[in-house]
């Protein structure tokens, strides 16, 4: 596993040192009328009647049939077979081989007792060229999984964009031109899917399209580019979002549910005092000043914009009413975290540095650091009181060693979920709008640059015969969603 991540992107506001020249409004502490009193953390380890739980995956990451159907190259399918840029050049051209084997996908779901499947669609296979004409091969496709999934009483949860944009869109998301295709995009699943699929999410981790992909060089298509650009295409990111929720609700043909899955840093107090809760709040609307903090307030905060000084991103008339359309959830992809203190400097926090000694999951760049899943759904409601929120992905990866008899005793992966659910259920209790809960993932599959070296499944996946064997993880979170509760 490399160091940097998709997930490990904790240094995405490249400026972020500039922001202690800037003032910090104030924030209120708390949930009004959710958290804090004794009785809520003693009422046991259930969660309330009607959480959902599930699992997630990506379009790239499983589907395989990359010329099957019609589909179009995206960038990940050019950056994959580009030497170098993935680990042992691994590329998605089979993954889990999903699209042949949906069915059998399904039947795992339904074995663990999910009650919804977070998935993406894969848009070059929809529109091969990014925008024209559709492709009837592959709307067939996604109408076969639906349709499966609901014969299975699953509830599908559509991401739109999980990163495999497609390469013939000039400039990809340098261009404001790709924001404008997005809406179309969205419009045209809207109108085909809506009268079945009744959960949508735009994006996944606007930062890892954004910031990995043209400024570090990490992701497709591996540019790096200077800040100002990046800076740009961020603002092209979160406008594809805002467009694709108008365009979704214009476009449905009855309600839906429309949010995204975002990647937010999550601050976590070094202890539950008011002056280190309001510290990890400062923390958590600064420090997501491009990304999540722009689409719930509407605009670019000033410390954001001080920090970046003249780069500052072009804004056209009715970017950012866009933009900052109302969400009727809020997704959150949670694996790490900070620990912040409060300090007398203008931005009223500070990010303490990780000892040397500060345990480790398998792969490093995960800290054990379970609270995070309590924090990041608190920080989020008690700063922008979102209707509702969902965890979208939680996980890790692990050694995963298959036995003879087809087992994998993944005890560390089972620690880490507990702990995280556990947390989950503490904000459950106290009253935060949490609906629900995605484990990353249903199966292990290709992970962008780290190819197949690394399995975050409870699945495990033979990859020269594609047969699928149940973790312990998978045994555990059965028992869980059977009994609702933390196990």
């Amino acid at each position: 596993m490399k160091d940097f991540t998709r997930r490990r992107f904790g240094q995405t506001v490249a400026a972020a040192a500039a922001l202690a020249g800037s003032s910090i409004p104030g924030f209120a502490f708390g949930q009004t009328g959710a958290a804090g009193s004794e009785a809520d953390h003693d009422s046991g380890r259930k969660f309330p009647d009607g959480f959902l739980w599930g699992c997630a995956t990506a379009a790239y990451q499983i589907e395989g049939g990359a010329k099957e159907g019609g589909r179009g190259p995206s960038v990940w399918d050019v950056f994959s077979h580009t030497p170098g840029k993935t680990h042992n050049g691994d590329t998605g051209d089979v993954a889990d081989d999903s699209y042949h084997l949906y069915k059998e996908d399904v039947r795992l779901l339904k074995n663990l007792g999910v009650q919804t499947y977070r998935m993406s669609i894969s848009w070059p296979r929809i529109f091969p060229e990014g925008k024209g004409q559709p492709n009837p091969a592959g709307l067939d496709y996604y109408n076969r999984v639906v349709d499966e999934l609901l014969a299975n009483n699953i509830a599908p949860f559509v991401t739109l964009f999980h990163w495999d944009l497609p390469a013939a869109l000039p400039g990809g998301w340098q261009s404001r031109s790709t924001s404008l295709a997005f809406s179309d995009y969205a419009a045209y699943i809207a109108r085909q899917l809506s009268d079945r699929v009744k959960h949508f999410m735009t994006t996944n981790e606007i930062a890892c399209f954004t910031d990995l992909a043209y400024r570090d060089g990490s992701f497709a298509p591996g540019l790096k580019l200077p800040l100002k650009d990046v800076y740009q295409i961020r603002h092209h990111g979160i406008l594809a979002h805002g467009l694709g929720v108008q365009a979704i609700r214009a476009n449905a043909k009855g309600p839906v549910q429309v949010g995204l899955a975002e990647n937010a840093q999550v601050f976590v107090p070094v202890m539950e005092t008011e002056e280190h809760i309001r510290a990890a709040q400062r923390a958590t609307r600064v420090m997501n000043a491009p990304f999540l903090t722009a689409l719930m307030e509407g605009k670019y905060i000033d410390e954001y914009l001080h920090s970046i000084g003249s780069d500052e991103p072009r804004v056209e008339a009715g970017d950012f009413a866009a933009i900052a359309s109302p969400l009727d959830f809020v997704g959150d992809n949670v694996y790490i975290c900070n620990y912040v203190s409060a300090a007398g400097t203008p931005t009223g926090f500070e990010i303490e540095p990780w000892p040397s000694s500060y345990p480790r999951m398998y792969s490093r760049w995960i800290t054990i650091s379970p609270e995070c899943a309590y924090w990041a759904i608190r920080n989020v409601c008690d700063l922008w009181h979102p209707k509702a929120m969902f965890i979208t992905e939680n996980g890790t990866p692990s050694a995963d060693v298959l036995t003879a008899d087809g087992r994998v005793a993944d005890l560390d992966r089972v620690m880490y979920l507990r702990n995280h659910i556990a947390n989950v259920h503490r904000a459950a209790v106290e009253g935060y709008p949490i609906k629900g809960y995605f484990l990353w993932s249903l199966m292990d599959n290709f992970e962008w640059d780290d190819g197949y070296s690394t399995r975050c499944g409870i699945h495990y996946v033979d990859y020269k015969t594609l047969k699928r064997y149940p973790k312990l993880s998978a045994e555990w979170y059965r028992e869980l969603i059977k009994r609702n509760e933390v196990v």
